[in-house]
C-alpha cells in the first residue's frame, strides 16, 4: 500500500505523516512509562509461593512406591538384626561413629551394615553350592569345590567391612584434598567479621558444589554450634566424625582462639598454608613413586612388544637366508 492508496481513501500526505508522528508519540511514552514505573513484585511472589506450597502438598501426600519398598526391606532388616540380637553384644557407638565416617549417617544405616554382614556370607555360600555342586558348570574335585565355597563365605563375611574401609579411605582423600580452600574462605568470611558459626554456615553452603564432603562436614558442626550448650562439644564431634589429623589442628585452632582471643584469620591462614604446601609435597612424592611403579607393567607388556618391532625382522631374515642354503 503506497500514498496514492491512502489518497484514494480520502487522506492526504501530511494527514499520514502526522498519524505516524502520532503513533510514535505514542509508542514512545509508553516505553518510557514502562521503564519507569516501579512494578509490586508482591502479587507474583505470592502466586509463585502460593503454586510451590501446592506442589510441595502433592508431592507429601501422593504415595512414593520408592519409599515404601525402602521402608519394608529396611524393615525386614530390622526384624532379623532384632529377632537374632545382633546389635546386642556391640558397642551403641562404635559402628554408628564408623559408618558416619565413611558418609553413612542414615540411623537406619546400622541395621543394614549388619544385615549385609550377616546374609552376604549365606548368599556368596548358596550361590557357590549351586554353581558348583547342583550345576556343575566347573570340574574341579570335590576338595576344590570346598575351598572354593568356604573362601566364598569367608570374603562375604569380609566384604562390608572392605566396602566401609574402602569409602572411609575415600572421603578422607576428599576431605584432605579439599580442606585448604575451605580454610581460605573461612578466613574471608572470618576478616569479614562474620561469627564462628556463621562463617561455617557460609562456608557450607558456598563449598556444596565444589567440595560436597566437607560442605557436609561443616555444615553438621554449623548446626550443632547453634543448639549444642558447649561450643567445645561441636568441635570434637567434628574430629570424631573425619578422625583425620588435619581436622583436628584447625579445631584445636579454633578452640585456642576462642580460649585465648587470638586472632582467627592469621591461624588458618597459616594452616591453611601448611596444608596446601602437604598436598604439593603429597603430589610430589607420587610423581617420584611413578617410574619405580611403572617398570613392571613396562617390563611386562611393553618390552616383548618392542623385542619383536625390533629383532622380529632380522630373525625373519635370518631364517630365510639359512633357508636358501
Amino acid at each position: 500500500m503506497n500514498f496514492a492508496d491512502f489518497t484514494l481513501l480520502g487522506l492526504g500526505p501530511d494527514a499520514i505523516v502526522l498519524a505516524m508522528a502520532g503513533m510514535s508519540a505514542m509508542v514512545a511514552v509508553y516505553a518510557v512509562w514502562n521503564a519507569l514505573v516501579v512494578r509490586d513484585p508482591l502479587g507474583a511472589r505470592l502466586k509463585a509461593l502460593a503454586e510451590r506450597r501446592a506442589a510441595l502438598k502433592a508431592g507429601l501426600t501422593s504415595p512414593n512406591r520408592r519409599k515404601e519398598r525402602q521402608k519394608a526391606s529396611v524393615g525386614l532388616m530390622r526384624q532379623v538384626v532384632n529377632k537374632f540380637k545382633l546389635l546386642k553384644n556391640r558397642p551403641s557407638t562404635s559402628l554408628p561413629m564408623k559408618l558416619a565416617r565413611g558418609g553413612f549417617r542414615s540411623k537406619d544405616a546400622p541395621i543394614v551394615f549388619t544385615f549385609c554382614k550377616v546374609a552376604m556370607p549365606v548368599v556368596f555360600g548358596a550361590a557357590a553350592a549351586v554353581v558348583l555342586f547342583v550345576l556343575e558348570l566347573y570340574r574341579l574335585s570335590d576338595e576344590a569345590k570346598l575351598g572354593v565355597m568356604i573362601g566364598l563365605v569367608a570374603f562375604g563375611f569380609v566384604a562390608p567391612n572392605l566396602f566401609l574401609k574402602n569409602a572411609i579411605t575415600k572421603r578422607q582423600k576428599a576431605l584432605r584434598k579439599q580442606l585448604p580452600d575451605g580454610l581460605d574462605l573461612l578466613v574471608i568470611c572470618a576478616e569479614a567479621g562474620l561469627g564462628l558459626d556463621a562463617a561455617f554456615s557460609r562456608v557450607a553452603k558456598e563449598m556444596v558444589k565444589s567440595s560436597p564432603e566437607l560442605a557436609d562436614e561443616v555444615g553438621l558442626t554449623s548446626i550443632e554450634l547453634s543448639f549444642l550448650p558447649e561450643r567445645r562439644q561441636a568441635l570434637q564431634n567434628l574430629t570424631e566424625r573425619t578422625n583425620m589429623s588435619e581436622l583436628r589442628a584447625v579445631v584445636n585452632t579454633l578452640m585456642q582462639t576462642e580460649k585465648y582471643g587470638t586472632p582467627l584469620a592469621q591461624s588458618l591462614r597459616v594452616l591453611s598454608a601448611e596444608f596446601r604446601n602437604e598436598r604439593l609435597l603429597r603430589a610430589e612424592e607420587k610423581a617420584a613413586r611413578l617410574p619405580a611403579i611403572l617398570t613392571v607393567p613396562m617390563i611386562i607388556f611393553i618390552l616383548p612388544a618392542l623385542f619383536i618391532v625390533l629383532i622380529g625382522p632380522a630373525i625373519l631374515r635370518a631364517i630365510d637366508a639359512l633357508g636358501s642354503l
